[in-house]
């Protein structure tokens, strides 16, 4: 799958009660100090990209990783780390 497909399938999929083809749910919400994490796995071909939205206070950082899982459930799981280890690094400076 190329990114151009991965774009138009990101940007036509429901951002939150939708699920992928087992049911499970393709958008997680999360809290982690005062930040707000949605984590978001992306789907290319059998695997799912890490990327996520990082909110605080009106602001948001949307971001995608080139790490990639073979479930949408480790999918999550490695999304909500990379988000957690970026707010851990860079704290509110992760908006500018």
């Amino acid at each position: 799958m190329g990114l151009l497909s991965s774009i138009k399938e990101f940007l036509f999929q429901p951002s939150e009660g939708g699920g992928d083809a087992k049911g499970a749910k393709t958008s997680q919400h999360h809290q982690h100090n005062e930040f707000s994490i949605e984590t978001q796995p992306l789907k290319e071909g059998g695997s799912f990209r890490v990327q996520g939205w990082i909110r605080k206070d009106g602001k948001e950082h949307h971001f995608i990783r080139a790490d990639q899982s073979h479930s949408i459930e480790g999918g999550h799981e490695l999304s909500l780390f990379k988000a957690k280890q970026c707010i851990d690094q860079m704290g509110d400076t992760l908006f500018k």
